[in-house]
């Protein structure tokens, strides 16, 4: 089992990373650093409520990458998967040897399918995503200043395999040193798709501690791949991260 899942982890990355033939010219190298919050509060048996905040720096703490808060509603179906939708709103920053020409906001819709399932000591997290994204768009002024002008609407489809594993204990049970790994792809689709259909790539590892069932704690190391609109630029961001989920229970069980 151990060999299957560590196959999945080399080879796909590689194949995925193969579509950005065209963006090989200029690699850069940057350290980064997130720190993350996240909750998932259950309501009554069918529905939750999803928060979310990332506090993404560059340069490790120096200077800001991006703000994202994002915010949704949970369905938990009888079968086990859980259905959800929401907003997030992110504020993107110029950061690195690369940077963005200017701040923009973003507006951005999603809805997600998340499966689970195990075998033995291994938990599978499958993780569906689509975006519908409403990118801030600015202009230069006659002062040499941007301005707001527009609106640019892009989509995006998302999938993350996450393997965890119990290290100190057979079973993931309260006060446990666990192992999280996992790989998520990024791809563009339909209108203003640009040069590259690979939007990202994030590879990561971390280990983690299970407080009790509601909160944990990872902290890790993300390989964050994004080739660049123009086709040429790349960006490999080598991310510390650390977070924190604390789930609340409303049904009192």
């Amino acid at each position: 089992m151990f060999g299957k899942v560590l196959q999945v982890f080399m080879v796909f990355p590689t194949v995925l990373l193969s579509m950005a033939l065209r963006a090989q010219g200029g690699t850069v190298d940057q350290t980064n650093a997130w720190l993350m919050y996240f909750g998932n509060h259950r309501l009554n048996d069918r529905f939750g409520v999803h928060t979310e905040y990332q506090w993404r720096r560059n340069d490790g703490f120096v200077h800001w990458q991006q703000s994202l808060a994002r915010v949704g509603l949970d369905f938990h179906t009888k079968g086990g998967p859980i259905i959800s939708a929401g907003y997030g709103w992110i504020v993107s920053y110029p950061y690195g040897t690369q940077p963005i020409a200017y701040p923009f906001t973003e507006h951005r819709i999603w809805e997600q399918l998340i499966i689970t399932s195990a075998a033995g000591r291994w938990h599978f997290h499958h993780r569906y995503r689509l975006e519908q994204r409403s990118l801030q768009v600015k202009a230069m002024d006659d002062t040499g200043a941007y301005v707001p002008n527009g609106d640019l609407f892009k989509q995006r489809a998302r999938y993350r395999f996450m393997v965890t594993m119990p290290i100190t204990r057979r079973t993931m049970a309260d006060n446990t040193l666990f192992l999280a790994m996992y790989n998520e792809v990024f791809l563009q689709f339909g209108r203003h798709v640009g040069t590259n259909i690979l939007d990202q790539n994030r590879l990561y590892g971390a280990l983690g501690w299970r407080l009790k069932a509601d909160a944990n704690l990872q902290i890790g190391y993300l390989n964050q791949y994004i080739p660049k609109a123009d086709g040429i630029n790349v960006e490999r961001n080598h991310t510390m991260q650390v977070g924190i989920t604390y789930n609340i229970d409303a049904r009192g069980k």
